[in-house]
């Protein structure tokens, strides 16, 4: 029988493994310099990043999920069949229909008749996610969980508007979780919804609202977003925010061992750093050489924290981001 959760802890969870996956083709800011006729060194200072990677038109997002779903079961020795669910938690969905679980669960040749279902809340898709894992976990519902996060940034990218289409990478990260023994989990969880955003970072076709039937237009397909008021819109709720997850936690900001922020941009990563009054040693940035890849940042900078051993047993860390809705998401937990 398991042990009885810590106190503080109100979910019990534990990462028993990580892993990524990316597409072959590293892109380099210098050569966006010259495909977009920019003196060179230009993309990368307006964007921040020295590389990221783009798959081919014709790549697959449910491989490239079920590539970093392979590499995490061999990270923790796991087989395939120990996997009871698989929850997709990505921004963008392969298709309509079905829910992209079961085209990760087929490109990932996975047994028959494992449950899995999609969860999308945007930027901070895994957050959400994590947190609906580990009350399933804890309801004893299911032993181990996977939970997948691809994007193909690219694919939305529109070249014309220059402040979005420099940040964005595609790429896959997988967490497998179980509730382990009590001694680690979720200290607070806090998701909240602004809709008076809901139209400063969208795509707008992909479901009902935009199809040839109710009228839909190439540009409804590719990513918009008003930036400067985006910006003011988070900049004003944040530190609010930061001050109401704080304390359902029950810890003061200096007793954060390690901050997992989105990859949102150099400019949001700095500003994070900033308001956080945190040092570099804790804040986990992996923008440089990742981009921003949607759903699939806050897990690829938690795989990169864990294998480079800066996800401390014991020691509190948060997940941290803003996205589409506006949403802000946060999770308090001992690793």
């Amino acid at each position: 029988m398991d042990a009885p959760a810590r106190p503080g802890v109100t979910s019990a969870v534990k990462i028993i493994a990580t892993g990524i996956a990316l597409p072959p083709d590293r892109i380099s800011s210098s050569s966006l310099d010259i495909k977009l006729g920019k003196p060179p060194g230009y993309v990368e200072k307006r964007s921040g990043i020295a590389w990221r990677y783009h798959a081919s038109d014709d790549a697959s997002q449910a491989e490239l999920a079920a590539q970093a779903l392979h590499n995490a079961l061999r990270a923790g020795s796991l087989a395939p069949s120990s996997v009871d669910l698989l929850i997709c938690a990505s921004a963008i969905a392969v298709q309509a229909l079905p829910c992209s679980a079961i085209h990760i669960l087929k490109a990932a040749a996975m047994p028959a008749g494992v449950a899995g279902f999609d969860i999308n809340s945007s930027c901070v898709s895994f957050i959400s996610a994590l947190e609906v894992a580990a009350g399933l976990l804890n309801s004893g519902a299911y032993r181990r969980i996977a939970i997948v996060s691809a994007d193909l940034a690219s694919r939305g990218i529109d070249w014309a508007h220059e402040e979005s289409s420099l940040i964005f990478g595609d790429g896959a990260a997988c967490a497998i979780v179980e509730r382990g023994d009590g001694t680690c989990g979720i200290l607070a969880s806090l998701i909240e919804m602004y809709p008076d955003g809901s139209d400063l970072c969208e795509i707008r076709a992909g479901g009902t609202r935009r199809n040839p039937r109710a009228g839909i237009s190439d540009a409804d397909f590719l990513f918009h977003m008003q930036g400067k008021p985006l910006f003011r819109y988070a900049s004003s709720l944040i530190d609010d925010y930061f001050a109401r997850l704080l304390a359902k936690s029950g810890l003061r900001l200096n007793e954060i061992a390690t901050v997992v922020p989105h990859q949102a941009s150099h400019l949001s990563l700095e500003h994070m750093r900033r308001r956080l009054n945190v040092p570099e040693s804790v804040l986990i940035d992996v923008y440089r050489h990742y981009g921003n890849q949607v759903a699939a940042s806050i897990p690829t900078a938690l795989h990169e924290a864990i294998i480079g051993g800066r996800l401390i047993p014991g020691q509190p860390a948060m997940l941290i981001g803003t996205a589409a809705g506006l949403t802000l998401a946060g999770l308090v937990f001992l690793p």
